[in-house]
């Protein structure tokens, strides 16, 4: 059965929806700067919006909505940016907790925790915990995260199961190898969306992207509203997946 979904002109399939979303938001400082504000503005008004997709996502019923929210490279910007963008995580958290506890969203970290400061970290810590037996929906933010220090992580832990004899090297496979990412309990994205024009996965899910639907986008990530949300999804929906296999008419 097909159903409008907010938007007259665009029609989406809910029996086509995809599982799980990840976007990478981009374009919050230029944004900005193409209003000729400081990029902290951008920022600001880029959590709106991410505020806004995440109840989008549970509305629409997709169980898996993942946001590349800080990545390990952010860390080597400008210091007042850095503490710009941890400040207005920290605000994030503590205006959504109660929302997301009462409307069934389970809220998981993926990426270094450790990185951050102390305050926060206990904070995603405390969320997480108090968020882990929801059920309607699982928000996962990826933070100090990068795709290649996710597997060599991965190849570490291996490594010392190996070492200490607990796995064989002939049994390791891609489903064994799944169980020590960060992502070990949730399943490969379905659709990827990337923001602002660019047209890379800059170190995000690695592994996990083998054959994930890509929409880019030249919206910049505070202009991208519920309607580009829906054309995004629309787009997916025309796709034919294959996984590498061939389909006989």
């Amino acid at each position: 059965m097909e159903n409008s979904l907010n938007d007259s002109s665009i029609i989406l399939d809910p029996s086509k929806l995809p599982k799980h979303v990840a976007i990478i938001m981009d374009g919050n400082g230029r944004w900005a700067k193409s209003r000729g504000l400081p990029r902290v503005y951008g920022h600001k008004k880029g959590a709106e919006v991410a505020k806004t997709i995440v109840y989008k996502t549970k509305e629409l019923g997709i169980p898996y909505l993942t946001l590349f929210a800080f990545s390990k490279e952010n860390w080597l910007r400008p210091k007042e940016e850095v503490e710009t963008l941890l400040e207005l995580l920290k605000i994030y958290l503590d205006a959504e907790f109660e929302r997301m506890k009462n409307e069934g969203i389970k809220f998981k970290v993926i990426g270094d925790k450790e990185d951050f400061p102390e305050e926060l970290k206990h904070k995603l810590e405390f969320i997480e915990k108090a968020t882990e037996n929801n059920d309607k929906m699982v928000l996962c933010m990826a933070l100090s995260y990068g795709g290649k220090a996710e597997i060599i992580k991965a190849t570490k832990k291996i490594a010392e199961e190996v070492k200490k004899e607990k796995i064989l090297p002939e049994n390791i496979d891609e489903n064994l190898f799944r169980k020590f990412l960060d992502t070990k309990d949730i399943p490969d994205p379905d659709l990827l969306i990337r923001t602002s024009g660019e047209m890379r996965i800059s170190n995000f899910l690695l592994f996990q992207l083998a054959y994930t639907e890509f929409y880019f986008t030249p919206v910049y990530w505070p202009d991208f509203d519920e309607k580009e949300y829906l054309k995004a999804l629309y787009s997916y929906q025309q796709r034919e997946r294959r996984f590498g296999k061939v389909y006989e008419p």
